[in-house]
């Protein structure tokens, strides 16, 4: 009788922790829209995982009202660390931007309200070696509470980043921590 209450134990708590652990998984694993950006062919799902990027800095846009969270890949992220010059190939930015909404708790301060876009960049100088920059863009809207590609392209981050040439067309760099 004892053995049987320790194998129902042992099957409940690995049952439970295999639900636990699953929702977890799927969490964190949710998969990216099939979405591609027609003139550079980069794909949402080229940045699967980007959640774990680290946080390289915050913006706020006051034209578009939004505030920006600005991640890295590990690459992208080292390289930004280190201060280097022209970025690695395989770096990857993404930019998160959220609406923003007064909060409730807090009136005077605003908070996050809801995603109004996911872009990013990649450093591939194979790929994108034709407009000068080595850089690859990607903009991702949200519409409706789906994501689509942006219909405008990419000829607007090419000329907008152009801009900041000099710090190899990125706009951020990494804000201090302390």
């Amino acid at each position: 009788m004892y053995k049987n209450i320790k194998i129902i134990t042992l099957i409940t708590v690995l049952g439970f922790s295999y639900a636990i652990a699953n929702d977890i998984f799927k969490t964190n694993n949710e998969k990216m829209p099939n979405l591609k950006m027609p003139d550079s062919n980069l794909t949402f799902q080229m940045i699967e995982g980007y959640q774990d990027y680290k946080i390289v800095a915050t913006h706020f846009r006051t034209d578009k009202n939004e505030l920006r969270y600005v991640l890295a890949n590990p690459i992208g992220y080292n390289a930004l660390k280190d201060k280097l010059k022209v970025m690695p190939e395989g770096s990857k930015i993404v930019k998160i931007g959220w609406s923003v909404k007064k909060m409730e708790s807090f009136s005077s301060a605003l908070e996050a309200d809801k995603i109004q876009r996911v872009e990013y960049m990649i450093k591939d100088s194979k790929q994108f070696n034709t407009n000068g920059d080595n850089w690859g863009y990607a903009r991702f809207v949200k519409k409706d509470g789906q994501y689509q590609a942006w219909d405008k392209g990419t000829k607007g981050c090419i000329a907008c980043h152009a801009s900041v040439k000099n710090s190899d067309y990125l706009f951020t760099s990494l804000q201090a921590k302390h």
